[in-house]
């Protein structure tokens, strides 16, 4: 038998992150079959998205302050075991019990298991002995993307082939690749992570230097920045193209997914020629470019061009943050990371809020709403050179 080694420890993280994608994605694709089904307001259901959101926020940071000492392994393997939980729960909860308090249920404990994989992974993968991390870390977090794009494209061939009404069927199937990661995270080697050795996360040292508070508004940005199309992508398309929805999700939801994934396997494999600190700089303002376009534009193709288009400029904010705080804060460890993907959800709520809330005072039209979270991105380059001026002036 192949002896483990860290290149199936990266492999597992990849599963982690389609299995996050999943639990995310799967549900909202079922609201508008919850409501007809289990006879709740619509209004009712999309409260699960504010839930899933809450509780991941939650999770994410009580973790900073336990998973030393509940131990890395037993809190991957427990993250995974509540994705397959939540998910197969979800199926038969509601004939249980209240309708919503039976979606409610497995929404929080996927969430919980969310949470734990987004706090987990980055640093199991960052603390593999291996070559060109940044461009591994980007790897990783394109897999989300894939995950996005497969459970969006075969939950709507599923769909179409044998009907939306046996949603339960794939919602255990999808449940069988969080399970199956269970029995391979119990066997693959963990490394130590930077903190690991101390009993209690320093917040003094972290939240004492200015670089980590330049990072975590960063995270905020960089979650903002991709949420804000991303979230009202499939509307848009609708709107614009005048489509249905199917074609919605596909020009929207998928386009911008897929184009944020290639954006990350290609830092990933030319991440040693381009630090990514000019590649985050340069995406920043190509990304202003993307909003403006999707803002300004008249041409309804074109400002699809730009949500398009912002996928790909978006792509490597997230992990880009992640490798770049590695790189610059010290006593990091786990509640960095933690902190960090707090944030970072932090900005995934305020985003596409505040383009919701922009677009109502403007009549419900969306161009101008996204346009206004063009402060995001623009924020983001402004801390990327406000970071090269402080490290420049550290080497002096």
């Amino acid at each position: 038998m192949t002896k483990l080694n860290h290149k199936h420890t990266i492999a597992a993280c990849f599963i982690g992150y389609i299995s996050q994608a999943i639990i995310v994605n799967f549900a909202p694709l079922l609201f508008l079959t919850f409501s007809e089904t289990y006879n709740i307001p619509l209004e009712k259901i999309t409260l699960l998205i504010t839930f899933n959101f809450v509780t991941q926020l939650t999770t994410d940071l009580i973790a900073s302050r336990y998973v030393q000492k509940i131990g890395y392994r037993k809190a991957i393997l427990l993250a995974h075991i509540l994705c397959a939980l939540g998910l197969c729960s979800m199926t038969f909860l509601p004939e249980l019990i209240d309708s919503f308090t039976g979606l409610l249920i497995p929404t929080m404990i996927y969430a919980v298991g969310g949470g734990l994989l987004e706090v987990l992974v980055s640093p199991i993968v960052e603390s593999c002995p291996s070559k060109n991390k940044a461009g591994i870390m980007s790897l990783l977090h394109s897999f989300y993307c894939w995950g996005v794009v497969a459970t969006v494209l075969l939950s709507t061939g599923f769909f179409v082939l044998f009907g939306t009404e046996n949603w339960k069927i794939l919602s255990c199937l999808f449940a069988l690749i969080p399970f199956f990661n269970i029995f391979f995270f119990s066997f693959v080697p963990l490394y130590p992570i930077g903190e690991e050795e101390n009993d209690k996360p320093n917040y003094k040292k972290l939240f004492s230097q200015k670089i980590f508070w330049l990072m975590l508004l960063m995270m905020v940005c960089a979650g903002a920045s991709e949420l804000a199309v991303a979230q009202w992508a499939s509307s848009f398309a609708e709107s614009a193209l005048q489509v249905d929805k199917t074609t919605g999700d596909l020009l929207g939801a998928c386009g911008f997914a897929v184009t944020m994934g290639i954006a990350r396997v290609l830092y990933a494999k030319f991440s040693e020629k381009i630090p990514m600190k000019y590649a985050t700089m340069f995406c920043s303002v190509l990304c202003i470019f993307s909003y403006l376009l999707i803002g300004l534009s008249s041409n309804p193709m074109l400002a699809l061009t730009g949500c398009i288009l912002c996928g790909f400029s978006v792509g490597i904010f997230w992990p880009g943050t992640f490798s770049l705080a590695t790189e610059s804060v010290k006593f990091g460890g786990t509640t960095m990371f933690a902190l960090l993907a707090l944030s970072g959800d932090l900005g995934c709520s305020s985003g596409p809020s505040l383009a919701g809330f922009a677009a109502s005072l403007f009549g419900g039209d969306l161009q101008k709403g996204i346009l206004c979270a063009v402060i995001f991105p623009a924020i983001l380059l402004c801390g990327l050179f406000f970071l090269k001026k402080e490290e420049t002036e550290s080497r002096r």
